[in-house]
């Protein structure tokens, strides 16, 4: 089959009018979203006292969070209205590296969150020498350059492969679910597809819980009011941790073992949640939390009216 061939989404495919019902849904779940986060970057960007290192990093989830839902609603919601449901080779790994790497974005951030507590609690005299405005931008870029390299690299890799069939049980773009439709070995992509997710999540999931851990042992030898102070703005972050987690789990999962006798409509609901639930979540949870940015929220919202 020519790799030029455009992949199909057969789950789209006999929905009948309940499409135009998830469409719906699809809809606002999506508006939801990028008012949520741009309400977020917008305070933080416009609150001068909002500048520090912590709540920079609370936007680039934001940012995050848009950037890969951008990959994902527009996509789905033209197909629930489309009579076809085709998407080109090309376009289908791009969305493929978009999503993941939105994944990848998601764990590097909260592995940085962690490492900022961690120096904040453990070396709070220090914390202005060590975070420096130049250390957090470097830190960035390599945050969102990095996963995408290598999920790129995958992309080039899959590109390559012969494809002998074009039919997708996925609602978007899955560089795995790709692999298996291939007609060749691909023992290579599968060892590359663990690698890349093992650095970019397992390797930040393990310095996240050390960092977390080395914080709750220094919050047990400190005085109470020093251990509320921390746990107000820890907690939150673990908060979204163990979701994402989760659905990342759920998701792998899913997609490697292929025994698992569940009905099809869970299957999709549940693979979808790393991609909708943290990015309506983690908005919701920063500005009930930290009163800064809810009062900065607030006074946008006044001053829109």
């Amino acid at each position: 089959m020519d790799n030029n061939t455009n992949f199909y989404f057969m789950l789209f495919e006999n929905l009948g009018h309940i499409r135009y019902a998830l469409f719906s849904l699809g809809f606002v779940l999506y508006c939801v979203i990028i008012i949520l986060n741009v309400l977020i970057i917008l305070a933080i960007c416009l609150e001068r006292t909002l500048h520090q290192p912590m709540y920079i990093l609370i936007s680039c989830l934001s940012i995050n969070s848009v950037y890969g839902t951008a990959a994902f609603f527009p996509r789905v919601l033209s197909d629930l209205l489309s009579d076809t449901h085709s998407v080109s080779h090309t376009a289908c790994l791009l969305q493929a590296s978009v999503i993941f790497s939105y994944a990848a974005n998601e764990f590097t951030i909260l592995m940085l969150m962690a490492f900022d507590r961690f120096v904040a609690i453990s070396k709070p005299l220090h914390y202005h020498n060590i975070i420096t405005s130049r250390f957090l931008i470097l830190l960035i870029v390599v945050n969102w350059i990095y996963p995408m390299l290598c999920l790129g690299i995958g992309a080039i890799l899959t590109a390559k492969l012969t494809m002998c069939d074009n039919r997708l049980w996925k609602v978007y773009c899955h560089n795995y679910e790709i692999v298996k439709l291939s007609c060749v070995n691909s023992i290579l992509l599968n060892i590359w597809g663990f690698l890349i997710l093992f650095i970019n999540a397992v390797i930040p999931l393990i310095l996240i819980l050390y960092s977390y851990i080395k914080i709750l042992i220094i919050c047990q030898r400190s005085s109470s009011k020093f251990k509320r102070k921390a746990y107000q703005t820890c907690i939150p972050h673990l908060v979204i941790l163990l979701n994402f987690s989760i659905a990342i789990v759920t998701e792998v999962t899913l997609s490697r073992i292929v025994n698992l006798h569940i009905p099809k409509w869970l299957s999709v609901a549940l693979s979808l949640e790393f991609i909708i639930v943290p990015p309506i979540l983690n908005p919701l949870i920063y500005a009930l939390n930290f009163t800064n940015i809810r009062r900065r929220i607030i006074l946008l919202l006044k001053e829109s009216r």
